[in-house]
């Protein structure tokens, strides 16, 4: 049984990950162009990732009495590809023939 102190800390960063989708939302349906767009989610679907990887490595180290260090395996691949994705989208939608800046805007 987890200790209360334990699932208010494992639940306020659940929370706070929930904040940072919510952010990158408003910053994907604010932001006036692709690229821009493309920014704002990648940069925070990465930190709300690493902040559930807290809170699942808080619970799983007091549910076990011991240091739970297997999560970090996920988190650190989910680091090197979302960058990876993003300038491959990058790179293909400027071939494609999109081009950065404010004449390109999308418009709702």
């Amino acid at each position: 049984m987890m200790a209360p102190f334990s699932e208010i800390v494992v639940a306020l960063l659940l929370l706070a990950s929930g904040a940072v989708v919510l952010a990158a939302a408003l910053g994907l349906w604010r932001l006036p162009d692709f690229f821009a767009r493309m920014h704002a989610p990648a940069l925070a679907s990465t930190l709300a990732a690493w902040i559930v990887a807290l809170a699942s490595i808080v619970h799983f180290s007091v549910r076990a009495g011991e240091l739970s260090l297997h999560v970090w395996l996920i988190i650190i691949i989910l680091s090197i590809t979302a960058p990876v994705t993003t300038a491959s989208g990058s790179i293909i939608s400027q071939s494609s023939g999109l081009a950065p800046g404010p004449e390109h805007a999308l418009v709702w």
